[in-house]
């Protein structure tokens, strides 16, 4: 994505708006405002030197404008002051009023510049003679700014003269015009260095949300990638870029267990349906017996059957998986659910010529769980005990109590699970003869098991093999 709609060019563009609104503040800060700050120190510090030299112009002789020592004075102190001083005397007209100092006529005794005196002069002085206090000001000269203190000279009421400080304020406007010049430069630089350090920054983060965004849309089409995205910084991004490959993990497993979960389950159909299909071929030929017929006939019965439990245990499965399954969780007795499911396997086991033995106690050990789904769990394990061992073959149910758990128990005298079966036989479609099962069974039981707060483990020993369903009883659940 290129343009301004890119993500790495609007980041770029709104750092420098933020560098430039910055820079704009110091600049206004820095520039317009110092120079009347300058002035006003300026101004403050004439008027603190006329202070400071207000009892040697007391002391000057004034009694005649042209006498040379006064004009010396003046200069001299001027010279020190680093200021232009004009000495002005004033007399009130017209005549006839009584000092009230409306009407001045101010008169220059001595000036150590050449020239009309500086414009504000005059007003100043007015004031300073009728406040009694020195004044100060801005003026023009020339076209220079000028500073302008007044101070009166003599009694506080009724002062004989004025002392008229003044100095231009030249190197101000020539340090404000450096400084604002300097101040543009360094703006103008640090906007680049913002501009192309912004755009670098920028680049660098939405490359690696175009990384991310990429690996999404591989995602989105039902393409994992094998290798996770590389986590180059714990920031939000590096955060993100974790949490992306965790997800793209946990999709490619359920993606994978989907495709197999699709296979076996369409084999395992497949494998029946075609078996009665072939049955009805060959029952549709007239020349069978009736002793053939009928063991044709039982045989579909069985494949029949088997699609009825597959057909089960796949709804069973998806319930589990989407997180349907509801349960009701109450105490119930072991004793006495075991005692009423196996009643249900008599007939099974009266055709599997089995001898069962059954441990229970006359009450207890008090399980809290779901009932139902326990029972499902108990018929699970015997009918897998059934399935797959030789006719004949001895079975034991027990239950008992056990370090804080409610046990259930199933153990037959069989050959035991082929080798390597131990760590596969609680999952799906796993099933050491396909012939007997489709291997979903105990993937159930197992997920059942673990909705309860409970446990489902194999105790394969070299005699028998037992499953142990391991229930929490009142008061041991976390």
């Amino acid at each position: 994505m290129n343009g301004i709609r890119s993500l790495g060019n609007k980041i770029a563009i709104l750092f420098f708006l933020i560098t430039a609104a910055a820079f704009g503040v110091i600049y206004f800060w820095v520039v317009t405002q110092p120079e009347s700050s300058l002035e006003e120190r300026r101004l403050s510090d004439l008027g603190a030197v006329a202070g400071a030299f207000q009892s040697t112009v007391n002391g000057m002789r004034v009694e005649n404008a042209r006498d040379k020592d006064l004009e010396q004075q003046v200069r001299g102190l001027a010279d020190i002051t680093g200021s232009r001083l004009t000495l002005i005397d004033w007399k009130e007209e017209p005549e006839g009023r009584q000092l009230d100092k409306r009407g001045l006529e101010l008169t220059v005794r001595a000036d150590s510049g050449e020239g009309p005196a500086v414009p504000g002069a005059y007003s100043l002085a007015g004031r300073a003679v009728r406040s009694g206090k020195t004044q100060s000001g801005f003026g023009s000269f020339q076209g220079e700014d000028i500073g302008i203190v007044a101070q009166p000279i003599g009694p506080k009421k009724n002062p004989q003269w004025v002392a008229v400080y003044s100095r231009n304020f030249e190197e101000v406007a020539e340090t404000v015009s450096f400084i604002r010049g300097r101040v543009l430069w360094a703006c103008a630089a640090a906007l680049l260095v913002a501009l192309i350090g912004g755009w670098i920054v920028a680049r660098r983060l939405a490359r690696r949300v175009r990384r991310v965004e990429r690996a999404a849309n591989d995602v989105a089409r039902g393409h994992f990638n094998r290798e996770p995205l590389p986590v180059d910084s714990e920031d939000e991004l590096g955060q993100l870029t974790r949490t992306f490959n965790a997800m793209q993990q946990q999709l490619r497993e359920v993606d994978i267990a989907r495709k197999e979960f699709i296979a076996t389950a369409s084999h395992e159909l497949r494998t029946p349906i075609f078996s009665l299909a072939g049955f009805v071929e060959l029952l549709q030929d007239e020349d069978l017996d009736e002793e053939t017929r009928r063991e044709f006939v039982d045989t579909m019965r069985e494949q029949v059957e088997r699609l009825q439990k597959l057909s089960v245990d796949l709804l069973d499965l998806s319930r589990l998986d989407s997180g349907s399954v509801e349960l009701h969780t109450e105490e119930v007795d072991l004793a006495e659910l075991t005692r009423s499911v196996v009643g249900e396997f008599r007939p099974a086991l009266r055709d599997h010529r089995t001898e069962l033995r059954l441990d229970v106690p006359e009450e207890g050990p008090l399980a809290d769980c779901d009932r139902e789904r326990v029972a499902q769990i108990m018929r699970i394990l015997l009918d897998n005990a059934l399935r797959h061992t030789p006719a004949g073959t001895d079975v034991t149910v027990s239950t008992h109590r056990e370090n804080g758990s409610a046990e259930f128990t199933v153990a037959d005298e069989g050959p035991g699970l082929p080798p390597g079966s131990r760590d596969k036989a609680f999952e799906r479609f796993y099933t050491g003869d396909a012939a007997r099962g489709a291997g979903l069974g105990l993937a159930i039981a197992r997920e059942l098991a673990e909705r309860m707060d409970g446990k489902l483990v194999l105790d394969d020993r070299a005699d028998n093999t037992a499953f142990v369903l391991r229930l929490p009883t009142n008061g041991s659940r976390s």
